[in-house]
């Protein structure tokens, strides 16, 4: 599996996606503000997912 790196956006955890801030040894912190939604869900800014638990939507390498 490929880990995500800083930069790169993940989905986890039902549809829920996230900037990746930063990569640790077992996870990575997320940034949830990206999504358009954020506001309406009433989640914390920034959340931990482990390695095992996202997929890469989109990596800071493609190009749009």
């Amino acid at each position: 599996m490929k880990f995500a790196e800083v930069g790169d956006i993940i989905e986890f955890k039902n549809g829920l996606r996230g900037l990746v801030e930063k990569v640790n040894e077992n996870s990575v912190i997320v940034d949830l503000t990206i999504m358009p939604n954020y506001r309406d869900l009433d989640l914390e800014e920034k959340t931990v997912v482990n390695h095992k638990r996202y997929k890469i939507i989109k990596s800071k390498d493609d190009s749009e």
